[in-house]
């Protein structure tokens, strides 16, 4: 087969990729990840990816099965390599022969209420109890916890609002039975809705590091 090449030089083929990652509002742990699937994949080939044809594509994956690599790396690779030739080389046909493999999710580890409160008495001070009873209480990320300020905490309605999450959506999650801790980690009185401190949020300006 021949080998496959665009007009595009090949010294730019990774700043083009940046660019349309991010006209398309890829965050930057996407765009990183997506990077460095194409990275890989320019490694196992020995040349620049855009000159890679559907039989290299095929015997990279292969060769990922071989090697017992993950299937989550797998995927993302699928997803990485889609998206460099069908976006940002306009060689959609190239990705046609990309498996992505299926996996069933095992079942997660569900603690009990006895093993929650001893978690969550083990945290060193306050303020990490408050972090860890937001983050497992009201299922935010670390990243979501890290940023929250006191404004986002709606103890009337008992709503804790996440502003650009997951995907860069807001979202509203529920405040339940841990107010009395973040109440406590920030001082707050319910009419004073200000931190201890000049930033206003729970990251490591907070004393969270």
């Amino acid at each position: 087969m021949d080998t496959i090449t665009t007009a595009a030089p090949t010294h730019s083929l990774r700043e083009r990729m940046l660019q349309d990652m991010t006209m398309r509002g890829f965050g930057a742990h996407t765009q990183k990840d997506y990077i460095r699937h194409v990275r890989s994949f320019a490694a196992f080939l020995g040349r620049p990816p855009d000159t890679a044809t559907m039989e290299d594509l095929r015997r990279y994956q292969v060769d990922q099965h071989e090697r017992a690599v993950g299937l989550a790396t797998i995927n993302g690779a699928v997803s990485a390599l889609r998206f460099l030739f069908g976006i940002t080389l306009k060689r959609p046909e190239m990705a046609l022969g990309l498996v992505v493999v299926r996996y069933m999710p095992k079942l997660r580890v569900i603690l009990s209420i006895e093993e929650t409160a001893r978690l969550l008495e083990a945290a060193p001070g306050i303020k990490y109890k408050a972090a860890l009873s937001v983050a497992y209480g009201a299922g935010l990320r670390v990243s979501e916890v890290a940023h929250l300020k006191v404004d986002d905490i709606d103890s009337t309605r008992m709503m804790i609002r996440v502003e650009q999450g997951k995907g860069r959506k807001d979202r509203n999650a529920m405040l339940g039975t841990v107010r009395n801790f973040v109440r406590e980690a920030i001082g707050w009185n319910g009419r004073d809705h200000r931190y201890g401190n000049r930033q206003g949020r729970f990251g490591p300006a907070s004393g969270w590091s």
